[in-house]
């Protein structure tokens, strides 16, 4: 069984966000389940999209065709559009995955649309700063909480700042690895800690 997780893209999509997240679900290397996830892009339509870094993707499929029975998550990354609402269309699918039960992950300004269209008000949840969320007129100021990755049952949000704590919760919440594994990657790559990288090539097998 393949399990899909879906990247919303679109035009100035900050690329760097869920560079870990992909990287990792893409590499089957010490996952629990090595072949079984991949990762699809969707976009509002087929028209290829240029994320914040320049780089041209083409969208594997269009919002319409996306169905939460298909996914084993949303993800959502920020980008210079989400305050002007342009990317309304997309916090509205979260709103759709988390009715069905499936877990959405938004990171940066995904989270002030997300914010925007309610999905906040009754759940702890982060973003880039209390002041910006209270921006959008929300229910939620009360539930924010100032750490750099937060889950909520099927709701991961995240500061623009923290692409290493997203992925983070994002692997834990997917159950993508086994715990001993996800603590070494993140102390490689949070903490730079060389210990990470040596315990990484144990699990997978590796020679020191």
């Amino acid at each position: 069984m393949t399990h899909t997780v879906h990247v919303a893209v679109y035009d100035t999509f900050a690329d760097w966000e869920p560079s870990f997240v992909t990287a990792g679900i893409n590499r089957p290397l010490m996952q629990r389940e090595p072949g079984s996830w991949q990762i699809r892009t969707v976009g509002a339509t087929s028209t290829p999209v240029t994320s914040m870094g320049g780089l041209r993707v083409v969208p594997d499929l269009t919002l319409d065709q996306l169905s939460p029975a298909d996914s084993a998550m949303l993800i959502l990354p920020g980008a210079d559009t989400w305050e002007d609402g342009q990317l309304a269309p997309f916090a509205r699918a979260a709103e759709d995955f988390l009715t069905a039960g499936v877990p959405v992950a938004a990171i940066c300004g995904a989270t002030y649309g997300l914010a925007k269209q309610g999905l906040l008000d009754a759940r702890p949840h982060t973003g880039n700063a209390a002041d910006n969320l209270a921006s959008t007129g929300y229910a939620g100021a009360g539930h924010y909480v100032d750490e750099p990755a937060v889950t909520d049952g099927d709701l991961i949000t995240a500061s623009g700042i923290a692409p290493i704590e997203f992925a983070r919760h994002i692997f834990a919440r997917l159950d993508l690895f086994a715990p001993a594994v996800l603590d070494a990657w993140y102390r490689l790559y949070a903490d730079r800690d060389p210990s990470g990288f040596f315990a990484l090539q144990a699990a997978a097998g590796e020679p020191a």
